[in-house]
């Protein structure tokens, strides 16, 4: 597109914006509640449904078929490794083209009629990458198509979809194998290679949030976008409907819903906004993390929304908690999220600290252990502020002396780190601890795994050691939950037995003491 552009340069030392990081626990990204309130709503749904729904299907589905078809065409003859080595051209390009169209025309029959664009898009010599945010709803194929259908980085079973796969393929996407330990260093290295080839590669399209959210906020931005040191545009995303059918989060409606909600609406909103050129400055090229944090900062301005610490990651691990009944807010969770932030999960520390000291779940020599002692165990900076959040999480307000029980934690870590789908996670407490517990330790487990206080835990113990017990065990623990219903609906999936990782995929293996 022609037309006047600036480009932009903001180093680290930059006043960029006035935007404070949000506390996580004040927004929740991955939530979205939608429900027909007015009888109007329900009317005209039902109104819709009836009468212009099979229309709109009728339409989508020719188009489908007609993309995919062009699809096939533009891709007969080329392998995966042409796809991947050079960019397609000539007639391929231009049945691409085609192609866009076909499926903006399949847009317009779902009812996004217009969208309203702002700003002007750079070229690729100007930007070779495209920062979008923030990421909501499979929707967002729809910008994609506006935006001149750039390549994507895509999860790689995404190519292998019936259908879907030859639409995704024909963009040339870089691939993302999430479950590969290694795909990440090699997705990096094809946007670095692809954002400085002289080749003429369409512009690079990345979601830098990596996962759907609600749009109260942006993510934490994953730095793949701005390895490469070259400048990127960041482009707003909007969707300033009354009713939010687009929204496709982990908790909320499913994707037959929103369709199908979004499919009964007269017209969809959607809008785009081009914000200049960022071009980063020497630290920020030194350092990607530093470049993400600053587009992030910039983005979110523009928007009017918040950034919080929240990553894909943290999605999730919630979503895994959710199916297991573990509460969100638990302490298990909370830990996790900032253990992952410090490097501790992935520097698998306390996996080595519980091997060189096999005792420390039960010894009193770590019963005591200051906040400089527990930085020093851990070998993390002690003014490192999310060292600081994970000591106070184990900090008893009873406790005067600004201790906390080192054993308690390493605890929570095994618990968290053990933990699978269906797992028996009460029972491998119980373990861990001894299989016989006394009332210290027993209020330490429903606190990790189900938040009660400590006052209802010990109340629990009393209940269940018939007070003329100071230690119990699993079998005493069972027993009482199985005569208690309320307690036994608490506890959920806790006391289910199923093989599936939860948390940490290479999880460690505690042998029994």
């Amino acid at each position: 597109m022609s037309g006047s552009r600036i480009v932009t340069t903001f180093t680290s030392t930059d006043s960029i914006v006035k935007n404070e990081e949000t506390p996580d626990e004040l927004i929740n990204p991955f939530v979205h509640h939608l429900e027909l309130t007015s009888t109007y709503e329900k009317v005209k749904t039902g109104f819709f449904t009836v009468v212009v729904l099979p229309i709109r299907l009728f339409f989508i589905s020719c188009l489908m078929i007609a993309v995919w078809v062009l699809a096939c065409i533009g891709l007969y003859g080329l392998s995966e490794e042409e796809l991947r080595q050079k960019p397609i051209s000539g007639w391929r390009s231009k049945l691409k083209s085609v192609a866009s169209f076909v499926i903006r025309l399949l847009f317009f029959a779902c009812g996004f009629h217009y969208v309203k664009v702002k700003g002007a898009q750079a070229k690729a010599e100007e930007a070779p990458i495209l920062a979008v945010a923030p990421h909501s709803s499979f929707f967002d194929a729809l910008p994609v198509i506006i935006l001149g259908s750039p390549s994507v980085v895509a999860r790689a079973e995404n190519g292998n979809m019936p259908f879907f796969g030859k639409l995704i393929n024909y963009t040339q996407p870089v691939y993302v194998w999430r479950d590969d330990p290694n795909s990440r260093q090699k997705t990096i290295q094809e946007i670095i290679n692809r954002a400085k080839s002289d080749l003429d590669w369409p512009q690079m399209l990345i979601f830098p949030e990596g996962t759907c959210t609600n749009r109260s906020c942006l993510i934490t931005f994953k730095p793949g976008a701005f390895y490469p040191g070259v400048p990127v545009q960041p482009v707003l995303l909007r969707y300033p409907n009354k009713l939010d059918t687009v929204t496709w989060t982990w908790d909320g409606p499913g994707a037959l819903k929103l369709l199908w909600l979004t499919l009964t609406q007269s017209h969809s909103s959607c809008e785009i906004e081009f914000l200049p050129v960022y071009k980063p400055s020497e630290a920020e090229k030194a350092d990607p993390k530093l470049y993400a944090h600053n587009v992030r900062l910039l983005m979110a301005n523009a928007l009017g929304v918040p950034t919080t610490n929240y990553t894909y990651e943290d999605c999730l691990l919630s979503s895994k908690a959710k199916e297991m009944n573990i509460p969100v807010s638990s302490i298990i969770i909370q830990t996790h999220k900032l253990r992952s932030r410090l490097g501790l999960v992935r520097r698998h520390t306390e996996e080595r600290l519980l091997q060189e000291n096999p005792d420390w779940l039960t010894s009193p020599e770590v019963q005591n252990v200051t906040c400089d002692k527990f930085s020093a165990l851990l070998n993390v900076p002690d003014y490192d502020v999310h060292l600081s959040q994970l000591f106070k999480l184990f900090l008893k307000e009873t406790n005067p002396s600004n201790v906390i029980d080192f054993r308690e934690y390493m605890l929570c870590v095994c618990i968290a780190s053990e933990a699978k789908q269906g797992t028996n996670l009460i029972k491998l407490a119980f373990k861990l601890c001894g299989r016989t517990i006394n009332s210290s330790q027993f209020v330490c487990i429903m606190n990790i795994l189900l938040c009660l206080k400590a006052d209802e835990a010990l109340k629990l113990f009393d209940d269940i050691s018939g007070g003329s017990q100071s230690t119990i065990s699993y079998g005493d623990f069972k027993g009482f939950v199985k005569d208690n219903p309320d307690l036994l609906s608490k506890c959920g999936n806790l006391l289910n037995d199923d093989n599936y990782s939860l948390i940490n995929n290479n999880s460690h293996h505690l042998k029994e003491n």
